[in-house]
């Protein structure tokens, strides 16, 4: 038991030590950044940030929103805001899986995606799903991030 405390106390030192760096976005083709999305990210060190996925249904003001570009960025805006209470900010996502209602929705979820990352893109899954938690939803965005040093 001894033996198991030591090595966990030099792991737990050496993780502490270790400076956390910025992710790496591999750079994707012509068309990858047409859709505004990387092909893989690269990390080391820093904290992970796992989110739970984020509909933009509901307005600040609780109001419905009922286009599916202005939900988009409300999970975006929701997404930020709570990384910013883990010091952290979009630029920190490293992946996102999307899932949105209509596949019709696709090229305009790709337009708010690069309105929201002008560069350094995460990587990104895009999926038609048929069902949400509530009817009202069009898209769902779940994301984790990378917080370190430089990130």
């Amino acid at each position: 038991m001894t033996v198991l405390r030591i090595a966990a106390a030099i792991l737990i030192a050496a993780l502490a030590t270790t400076p956390a760096s910025a992710a790496e976005r591999l750079e994707g083709t012509p068309r990858m950044k047409e859709r505004a999305y990387s092909p893989a990210v690269i990390t080391e060190g820093g904290r992970i940030v796992w989110l739970a996925g984020m509909g933009g249904s509901r307005a600040a003001d609780g109001s419905t929103i009922k286009t599916f570009g202005e939900q988009a960025r409300q999970a975006f805006r929701e997404i930020d805001a709570t990384l910013k209470r883990v010091g952290g900010t979009l630029a920190n996502v490293v992946t996102m899986t999307v899932f949105i209602r209509h596949q019709s929705d696709g090229d305009e979820f790709v337009k708010v995606r690069a309105e929201t990352f002008k560069s350094g893109f995460p990587a990104s899954a895009l999926i038609t799903a048929s069902d949400f938690a509530r009817p009202e939803i069009l898209v769902e965005i779940q994301a984790v991030a990378v917080i370190g040093e430089r990130n």
